[in-house]
């Protein structure tokens, strides 16, 4: 009896692996079929493309669409300002959201509860576009690189999360010893903290660096000088000049079509390019990251 018992179950967890492998072949699927396709149609003729032709590999290759993106000399200078504000403000940020979090996290703190409830308001209540902007005038910051930088340094959600981790992730009692043997606060934050503290380190470079990466609103607003645009401003200026083109009738209205349509595809891939060469590196930490607080001990 108890072998037929256990051969039930050995059939029920195969079964059951099987149903999870087909789910988990149908999700991905989904999810990979999309970006497949961007990259097989930013290689085809936009004509195959429009057609409807295109199906997973690319038709009639070219690279015409890149060649048309990287002609344009304002696309390297988005990227150039691209990278210098996510590599400058992630590590703005970062340095920021370590220095609130860890005293929010300490239990000898006084009126750490009236601060966290200060932080969590402004998850709810804001003080809107036009103040903001007024106060980003008034300090001088409209058209400068710190218009991207100061408004955003602290993310109230990344914030939460870090102190949390410090709270449930390092024993108070490692801290409590540290105190003990003469140690600072800036010492517990810098050889306690911080080395024990990778994977939420690792989240939150990414959070923070794929948000300045895809960032375009405050750009868009704060920024006059083209110079000073992000890439995501400078994609957004080729595509509506293309279509302005189409709609003017200044050039052909067919060429124009396509090559507003194989551009779309190739924009696309170039800007997202970065961020999906970045993640492998940090995936096993983000994977232990978000799950803080799910698994203790």
């Amino acid at each position: 009896m108890s072998s037929r018992i256990q051969s039930n179950r050995i059939e029920d967890g195969r079964f059951f692996n099987l149903v999870v492998y087909a789910i988990a072949a149908v999700i991905f699927v989904v999810v990979l079929y999309p970006i497949v396709f961007v990259v097989s149609a930013s290689f085809s003729d936009p004509m195959e493309v429009m057609a409807g032709h295109l199906v997973l590999w690319p038709k009639g290759f070219t690279f015409a669409a890149y060649e048309e993106v990287f002609r344009n000399k304002e696309v390297w200078v988005g990227y150039r300002n691209t990278l210098l504000y996510t590599t400058a403000g992630t590590l703005f940020n970062l340095i920021l959201t370590t220095l609130a979090a860890y005293p929010l996290s300490r239990k000898d703190m006084p009126w750490r509860s009236f601060f966290m409830f200060g932080v969590t308001f402004t998850m709810l209540f804001q003080g809107g576009i036009i103040p903001t902007f007024l106060i980003i005038k008034d300090f001088g910051m409209v058209d400068t690189v710190w218009a991207l930088l100061i408004p955003n340094a602290i993310a109230t959600y990344n914030l939460i999360v870090m102190r949390t981790y410090f709270q449930t992730n390092i024993p108070w009692e490692m801290q409590e010893a540290a105190m003990i043997d003469g140690c600072s606060n800036r010492g517990i934050l810098w050889r306690i903290i911080l080395p024990l503290s990778k994977p939420i380190m690792a989240v939150m470079v990414l959070f923070y660096a794929v948000s300045h990466w895809n960032a375009y609103f405050n750009a868009l607003i704060y920024l006059r000088d083209h110079n000073l645009y992000p890439l995501q401003l400078v994609l957004r200026g080729i595509l509506i000049s293309n279509q302005s083109a189409i709609m003017e009738g200044s050039t052909d209205i067919t060429e124009s079509l396509m090559l507003a349509e194989g551009m779309k595809y190739a924009l696309i891939i170039i800007a997202s390019l970065p961020v999906l060469v970045m993640y492998p590196f940090v995936q096993k930490h983000f994977v232990k990251g978000v799950m803080i607080g799910s698994i203790k001990g």
